[in-house]
């Protein structure tokens, strides 16, 4: 394997992570393409492969990774996916290989000395990551959790409930900031999304001190790179990508999230919202839920999802059901492969 070293950006999307990937990827020493999120979606898929020490099998998980980037709603330009030589630089027959080394491929290929990986949930694999010597540099982007409910509410993807969102939020950063206690400290560095938004040059110096690269005025003018302009055009998600920095999204929810959905948030997540330092306005509203209150949250996400899926964009639509028919596709094979 080449002497490419690994970023990994990690916590919960909604929180400005596609934001701080553009801006990373202004940074000749950085490739930072947009994430098929493969060990999230491959991992739940593996038992369809059978063993992968079996060459077939292996070869067979290699081309179906390559089928999602390729199929990625924001393309990986200019690069070729070459199967063989994917395969040639695995040092093992894991999934986590062949992601490491699709990921190195590419940033040799873009000449940086650095991979960066925005899919947040890919601290999940840490233990996997050190096993097999990666060893990334981490990157937890945290932001407050009620204007991360808030997003999420208006995306295509994910929970719509704010209960849900809620739970998932707290997990997420507990796991992240367990993840720091055990992680060297000069391989984790923290940024809080509303501090990025207040002062980015600041935070972006820290940072690249951090990476130990050079601050380049060129990331405060992400907006302005073909990356951040293909990206807003390919999901309203991220449109604001192509923008300057919107300083003044944060506390959103003090307007927009109901004191309901306040309520709910701070009794699920209050502790760790605190220990971000972010203040609480409605706990004393709610202590708890009965389970007759869950199971009504479980009805009302479903159909909030199903309404968002009405409401969408056709286009984004599309751009994702490709990928979510390749995924469904594997999910429907038979087991027929070698063991």
């Amino acid at each position: 394997m080449s002497n490419i070293k690994a970023i990994q950006i990690i916590g919960t999307q909604r929180s400005g992570s596609n934001l701080l990937r553009v801006m990373l990827n202004q940074i000749q020493e950085i490739e930072a393409p947009h994430p098929p999120h493969i060990l999230q979606r491959f991992s739940p898929l593996l038992s369809k492969y059978g063993e992968l020490d079996n060459e077939s099998n292996f070869n067979q998980l290699i081309d179906d990774v390559c089928k999602l980037i390729e199929l990625n709603p924001v393309p990986w330009k200019e690069f070729e996916l070459d199967r063989k030589l994917i395969r040639q630089r695995c040092r093992s027959n894991s999934l986590i290989e062949v992601f490491n080394s699709i990921y190195s491929l590419k940033a040799e290929y873009s000449n940086a000395r650095y991979w960066c990986c925005k899919s947040m949930a890919n601290f999940k694999y840490a233990n996997e990551f050190e096993e097999l010597d990666i060893k990334p540099l981490y990157i937890y982007l945290y932001r407050d959790g009620r204007d991360v409910a808030l997003s999420f509410k208006k995306a295509i993807v994910g929970s719509k409930h704010t209960y849900h969102i809620a739970k998932q939020w707290k997990e997420d950063q507990e796991y992240c900031l367990q993840l720091k206690g055990s992680i060297a400290e000069n391989r984790f560095f923290s940024i809080c999304y509303e501090q990025l938004l207040a002062n980015p040059e600041n935070t972006l110096k820290k940072l690249c001190g951090f990476l130990k690269i050079p601050f380049n005025n060129s990331m405060l003018e992400y907006y302005n790179s073909e990356e951040s302009l293909t990206t807003a055009c390919s999901g309203k998600m991220w449109k604001n990508v192509s923008q300057p920095l919107l300083k003044n999204n944060t506390n959103k929810f003090l307007k927009h999230l109901s004191d309901e959905d306040q309520a709910i948030f701070e009794c699920i997540a209050g502790t760790t919202l605190e220990k971000l330092d972010f203040k609480l306005y409605k706990t004393k509203f709610l202590n708890s839920f009965s389970k007759k209150d869950i199971e009504k949250f479980n009805i009302e996400d479903e159909l909030l999802k199903q309404k968002i899926l009405v409401n969408a964009c056709e286009e984004d639509l599309k751009r994702k059901k490709e990928q979510l028919n390749l995924l469904k596709e594997i999910r429907n094979r038979n087991n027929v492969h070698c063991y």
